[in-house]
């Protein structure tokens, strides 16, 4: 209801405004410093001082005699050329009785790109980021009407899947059925074992720099995708992407559809952009100086500051296409701009509920959704790629796909470090100068990571502590389960609660705590929400008819309160969170929301104690604030993709 109000506050004012003044301006809504200037405060007044040439104060209080009547508005007060906004109480609690309609959704289909994770070895931590980021933001979308698609791009022919085949093939000397057999062994897990390999073979090369010819032969044979390498390099890509797709299950994050770089190179999709590239004058092939051979981009096309010194190279003079080549080939077809299509069948993924589609260069099942086609795309990559975003969309714009250029947006982040403290308490060994500093980098590329699985199974062990403390009574199946649901609550809140270009430094410590803004404080607040209403239902009374029972008088006299008052203002603000969030791409902000509703219901909690209220009356609109505080902090940790425990 707040931000209808605040949505229809906008457009009367808009409409006003440009039918006494001529002036289209974009009206803003804001929230008075002090809660005695009232709900909202209109600023329209000093942007037409200008055009009017009248003092703001003259000019308000020209608007608020001459405003029409607006819904749910009470009363328009003038002060300091501001024209404050008070609400009629009884209405708004009333409003919030109905269940709120549904938003109307936006036109076209947004596709969002995350995790994205070479299949090469187990998911790390920064890679959780990544995934926590773009599945929040998918929820954020979904909960505002847009329909979303969400692909997982999945780049199994490139340089660290080689590496890992060169380990296998040339540094273990496996066959490709020994390394099915290691794949279909419950006993191994084979991620970390992975890990463990990609690291030896990193080091390898730096001990033996002639090696790196065998890393682009099997580069080369994997593209081509006819030997057995080839074949290898397949089996440990789908491998990993099962161990990845688990590990992100454990986070409650899934994916429509998985495209593959290989059908990007097998089914022709880069052949095709490369003649639209070539055709329309946006690559061409340098002749001299280091490019010579290859087919560059000229700098000038993605910076404005960038010469032919600056071109990038999109194919190399070997042939084979750089990153950035395949990346503007599946961009077009993202927005459906490529002419051809993937072939898709269902990869098989039990944790999921829903089919999980992959790409394939056979016809493969029959069925699936209509992918790709969207009308803005969002890719969910770290800060560090933007030079290559820039790339494709200069790509785009080159193509003539202005609109689609501008509908590109990178979803960019900053890197996870880790405190010194949750080192140690991870078992890794840090000099005397790391263990001084705020925050330490890690390396998976030396071996020096944090295994995504490694760090949930930390976060569990320590929830799970701290649950048998306060619940010895209840059943260790319970007490998993609800140790399970404060862990991963504890670390997707972790990686939202920060703005997304912020280095994290994540601390188990912090991430846990019950106090301050963490995931479980939220939780907390929403369980105690929760047992208030199970109080009352254990002494075998059952909740009011409420839209019976309350009624805008009611609300009126019992708002009268202004604690109370603010207090619902609060709890029903989030629509009005989730819209500014989702406008402004930063799930920090409804993380943000959430915990500050968590400190309104904590003032709640604290101020009316609810089932001992003797006022039958009040107690009725304590009843439904307390069922209402909860739905809010339910739907808020949904959007964040947070579980509500049993207990804490």
């Amino acid at each position: 209801m707040f931000h209808q109000l605040e949505t229809g506050i906008s457009r009367a004012f808009a409409a006003f405004l440009k039918n006494q003044y001529n002036a289209e301006l974009p009206v803003q809504i804001e929230q008075p410093k002090k809660p005695e200037f009232g709900e909202f405060a209109v600023p329209a007044a000093f942007q037409l001082a200008r055009q009017l040439r009248q003092p703001p104060n003259a000019i308000a209080a020209a608007i608020a005699a001459a405003m029409p009547a607006i819904s749910g508005v009470r009363a328009l007060e003038v002060a300091g050329g501001y024209i404050n906004i008070r609400l009629d109480r009884g209405t708004y609690g009333q409003s919030l009785l109905t269940p709120r309609p549904q938003p109307v959704p936006p036109e076209g289909k947004v596709i969002v790109e995350h995790t994205n994770i070479n299949p090469n070895k187990a998911a790390h931590i920064g890679h959780l980021r990544n995934a926590v980021l773009g599945d929040t933001f998918v929820r954020m979308l979904r909960a505002s009407g847009s329909a979303v698609e969400v692909q997982n791009y999945i780049d199994n022919t490139g340089v660290q899947v080689a590496d890992v085949v060169v380990g296998f093939h040339h540094l273990e000397g496996r066959s490709l059925a020994e390394v099915l057999a290691l794949v279909n062994d419950p006993s191994v897990r084979f991620d970390y074992l992975c890990w463990d390999l990609y690291a030896r073979t990193s080091a390898h090369y730096d001990e033996h720099p002639e090696s790196l010819a065998l890393r682009r032969a099997v580069l080369h044979e994997i593209e081509e995708g006819t030997s057995e390498l080839a074949a290898l390099g397949h089996v440990v890509a789908d491998a990993i992407v099962t161990c990845h797709l688990k590990t992100m299950a454990r986070l409650g994050v899934t994916y429509d559809v998985l495209p593959r770089e290989s059908e990007i190179l097998h089914l022709q999709f880069w052949a095709t952009a490369f003649e639209q590239l070539r055709d329309r004058h946006a690559i061409y092939l340098e002749s001299e100086g280091k490019n010579s051979g290859c087919w560059v981009m000229p700098g000038s096309a993605f910076s404005s500051s960038g010469g032919e010194d600056d071109s990038k190279v999109i194919v190399r003079s070997n042939g084979t296409v750089t990153y950035v080549g395949k990346d503007i080939a599946y961009q077009l077809w993202k927005f459906g701009l490529l002419g051809k299509d993937f072939h898709y069948r269902q990869f098989p993924h039990p944790t999921f509920g829903t089919p999980l589609w992959v790409s394939t260069v056979q016809r493969g099942s029959a069925g699936h959704p209509g992918f790709g086609g969207g009308s803005s795309v969002y890719n969910v990559i770290d800060s560090r790629q933007s030079y290559l975003q820039d790339v494709v969309r200069a790509g785009l714009r080159a193509l003539g796909y202005e609109d689609q250029a501008r509908g590109s947006i990178h979803f960019s982040y900053e890197m996870v470090a880790l405190s010194p403290r949750t080192c140690a308490e991870l078992g890794i060994t840090l000099s005397e100068e790391d263990q001084k500093r705020t925050y330490v980098e890690v390396s998976g590329r030396k071996g020096l990571g944090v295994k995504a699985d490694d760090l949930i199974d930390k976060l569990i062990e320590k929830a799970l502590e701290e649950v048998r403390s306060r619940h010895a009574a209840d059943s260790e199946e319970d007490c998993r389960r609800v140790a399970n649901q404060i862990a991963i609550g504890a670390l997707r809140y972790f990686m939202l609660k920060y703005t997304r270009g912020s280095v994290i430094a994540f601390d188990l410590g912090e991430a846990l705590a019950f106090e301050g803004e963490t995931g479980p404080y939220v939780q907390y607040a929403a369980v105690r929400a929760r047992n208030i209403l199970r109080k009352m239902a254990a002494r075998g009374e059952s909740l009011p008819d409420f839209e019976s029972a309350l009624n805008a008088d009611i609300f009126g006299r019992q708002l009268a309160d202004e604690t109370l008052w603010q207090l619902l203002l609060d709890a029903s603000r989030l629509d009005s969170a989730l819209d500014k969030a989702t406008a402004s791409g930063e799930p920090s902000h409804m993380a943000r929301f959430a915990f500050q509703l968590a400190q309104s219901f904590s003032n709640f909690y604290h101020l009316y104690p609810v089932l001992s209220e003797s006022d039958a009356e009040k107690r009725i609109v304590l009843l439904w604030m307390t069922r209402y505080y909860a739905a809010q902090l339910e739907r808020s940790l949904a959007i964040l993709g947070v579980e509500v425990p049993e207990f804490m």
